[in-house]
């Protein structure tokens, strides 16, 4: 690729299909785990997509609950025990109410997944945000390879404010903070079902790219939801049940990318590839 090219890709995205590994590869290894990224790009995945919350002592961890999920969780490598980690009691282990120091205990690639069989199992903790641009890099260093993009979804919800995050202004500051130290602010793309961190980071860092999530039984229209976040996004990203050519063709004429989650059949894929979609997001990046 040509300098200049690729100079343009970084400020407009790709121009070529985006494929983006959900949690990393959720199919196929621990999912929010440095060793899921890393295989992801492995499989050639042009977007590492992840889940980011806040701990105890203001670090922004990897992990799609604010808490030890039961069904991937383990106190201590290889037993279940000592506590359980059980549906009942997972949100006891409140990521928001302990520092990364304690979470180091906490295993979250041992067990096996009842809904992934194919994922490999491999001891994991719950990583750093700034680990894992730095396992990244040297990664791309020693294999000559295109940077990706980081496509971060914030995790939190009106509700849950100061009980399992903090609010949006002070959750979208922690992770600027890493994404400025690291210097990927060209190389992130924000993501959020909660609307407030991404009218904050419109009004405070416009030049971050944005991308709204819109849930399946969301039936209120493109036009209402984008009126209701204020602003168009350079991503919507939609239950990919709900993409359909007039979608694809409004998103269009706005300069809105269309990339659906979460499509995990390769029959899926090709269809709303042939729809016009600008990317996907996958548990099996190996099915691109």
């Amino acid at each position: 690729m040509n300098p200049l090219d690729y100079a343009y890709d970084t400020l407009n995205m790709q121009t070529t299909f985006d494929k983006q590994g959900h949690r990393g590869c959720r199919g196929l290894m621990p999912e929010n785990t440095i060793p899921a990224m890393l295989h992801a790009l492995d499989l050639n995945v042009t977007t590492l997509e992840l889940d980011v919350v806040i701990t105890k002592d203001k670090q922004v961890l990897l992990s799609h609950e604010p808490f030890f999920n039961h069904e991937i969780s383990t106190i201590t490598y290889g037993t279940y025990a000592n506590p359980a980690i059980t549906d009942a009691n997972e949100k006891s282990f409140n990521v928001f109410q302990m520092t990364y120091e304690e979470m180091k205990r906490f295993d979250v690639g041992l067990k096996p997944h009842p809904r992934f069989p194919q994922q490999k199992k491999i001891a994991a903790n719950k990583p750093l945000l700034r680990d894992l641009f730095d396992s990244i890099a040297v990664y791309m260093q020693s294999h000559k390879r295109p940077q990706p993009f980081f496509n971060i979804e914030t995790k939190c919800l009106p509700a849950t404010d100061g009980i399992f995050h903090p609010k949006p202004q002070e959750f979208v500051e922690l992770l600027m903070t890493v994404i400025k130290e690291k210097k990927m602010e060209q190389w992130v793309i924000i993501q959020s079902f909660d609307f407030r961190t991404l009218q904050y980071l419109h009004q405070h860092y416009p030049n971050i790219k944005t991308a709204m999530l819109i849930e399946d039984d969301d039936k209120r229209g493109i036009e209402i939801q984008i009126e209701a976040l204020g602003f168009m996004p350079t991503i919507y990203s939609p239950h990919y049940s709900l993409v359909n050519v007039e979608l694809i063709k409004y998103c269009h004429e706005k300069n809105i990318k269309v990339i659906p989650w979460t499509v995990n059949t390769k029959e899926e894929i090709e269809q709303l590839k042939k729809l016009g979609v600008d990317g996907i997001i996958s548990d099996y990046p190996d099915l691109f």
